[in-house]
This record gives C-alpha cells, sequence and structure tokens, in this order.
C-alpha cells in the first residue's frame, strides 16, 4: 500500500476528531497527522484505518484507537531526546509517534509473532525506536534506567514495582490499571521513594501479559 491523497485526507479529518475530544499539543497532533496509520494495518482492513477506534491486528491483540495514542502521548509531555520506555510495541503504531516527537524509544513486545513482524514494518516506514526488545514487559529494561518517561499500552492488573523503579526523578509514566476495565493513571515520581498518582479517565486494553520463562535480550 500506499500513501495517497486521500490517505491524507482521512487524517486531516481524523485530526479534527482527536482535538474534539481532547487532544490539543500540536506537536502530537503533527505526529499522528504525518504517520501512515493503514500501513501499521492488513491491507483488506484499511477503510478502518482513520476511523477513531481500535482495531484488531495479529497474536489477539489491537492497534490502539487514535485518541487513546494520542491522549497517552500528550499525558506524558514528551520532550525531544527524552528517553522512553514502552511496554507492548504492539502494531509499532505508538511507537511511531513516539519516535516522530524525538524520542529514544526502547519498547519491549511481549508476543513473538508481533515482534518478528513490527520488527521489520518500523526500519521499512522510517519510524525506527533506540532498541526494540522481545520480553516480559513487567521486568522492563532494567539496564537501560532511568526513564524519563514510561508509556504502558496494555491493560496492567497492577502497576510493576520493577516499572516504578526504572522511573527518573521527575518522570512520569502513564498506565491502564485494572483487569477487564481499566483506568488510565499518571504517575510522577517526585523523590527516590515518594509518587503522585492520578486517575484520568477509564479505559479498555487488550491484558498485559508475562511468561516467567522470557528472558529480555540486553
Amino acid at each position: 500500500m500506499k500513501d495517497t491523497i486521500k490517505h491524507q485526507g482521512l487524517r486531516n479529518r481524523l485530526i479534527s476528531t482527536l482535538q474534539a475530544k481532547g487532544v490539543t499539543d500540536p506537536a502530537v497532533l503533527a505526529a499522528i497527522k504525518e504517520i501512515p496509520r493503514h500501513l501499521y494495518m492488513d491491507s483488506g482492513f484499511e477503510e478502518y484505518a482513520y476511523q477513531d477506534v481500535a482495531f484488531p491486528i495479529a497474536a489477539e491483540q489491537t492497534i490502539s484507537q487514535p485518541y487513546t495514542v494520542g491522549f497517552q502521548s500528550q499525558l506524558l509531555e514528551i520532550k525531544p531526546k527524552d528517553k522512553i520506555l514502552e511496554i507492548g510495541t504492539g502494531s509499532g503504531y505508538q511507537t511511531s509517534v513516539l519516535v516522530r516527537l524525538g524520542a529514544r524509544v526502547y519498547t519491549i513486545e511481549r508476543q513473538q509473532e508481533l515482534f518478528k513482524k513490527t520488527e521489520k514494518l518500523l526500519p521499512k516506514l522510517g519510524y525506527v525506536p533506540k532498541c526494540f526488545y522481545f520480553g516480559d514487559g513487567y521486568k522492563g529494561l532494567p539496564n537501560f534506567a532511568p526513564f524519563d518517561k514510561i508509556i504502558v499500552t496494555c491493560g496492567a492488573p497492577f502497576i510493576p514495582k520493577s516499572l516504578l523503579a526504572q522511573l527518573k526523578i521527575g518522570g512520569r509514566m502513564v498506565i491502564p490499571v485494572g483487569n477487564k476495565q481499566q483506568m488510565m493513571t499518571l504517575i510522577r515520581r517526585n523523590s527516590a521513594k515518594e509518587f503522585d498518582k492520578q486517575i484520568i479517565e477509564e479505559c479498555a486494553f487488550v491484558p498485559m501479559l508475562t511468561d516467567k520463562r522470557l528472558k529480555n535480550f540486553y
């Protein structure tokens, strides 16, 4: 598939939808406007690419709703050169938005099928993360910590202490917390032991999975 004038027009319409829902960060909107979301989906589902909905992809996962991608990115308050840990690479769409925003992205994917597919796709599209790992997101990447920002793109039943430990003092983490239904949660690290937690809104994500047999490849 190619990125055509039609696709660009559909993205313009999508931007208007996101603005109406409260995504107002100019840099985030510019990234979403640029990135061809249809190229992260199977060609047979191209018509759904610029609807503001999540959509199934491989390994029983989904490509996140554009509003969710924009909203989480906005909550992180990303600055160029920020070092960001992303838990749940999935299709690579959120990863690409972070890269487009100028962040140094370290991303982890738990599903091997998706990992292999996305590892090949991102270089073709020109949105390459700093590091891309197959592994258990609950563990994070302690060898590369601390991170300025952490984003979790799957529903965690609890906030992993291992991820809190990898967040830089002054940093921000956005994570959906809960089981079938989650609450989008913003965490700020104020000191070595002090964190602020703010519940933002209700949301729904695929579950965050773990497997004790998995090892992160550093």
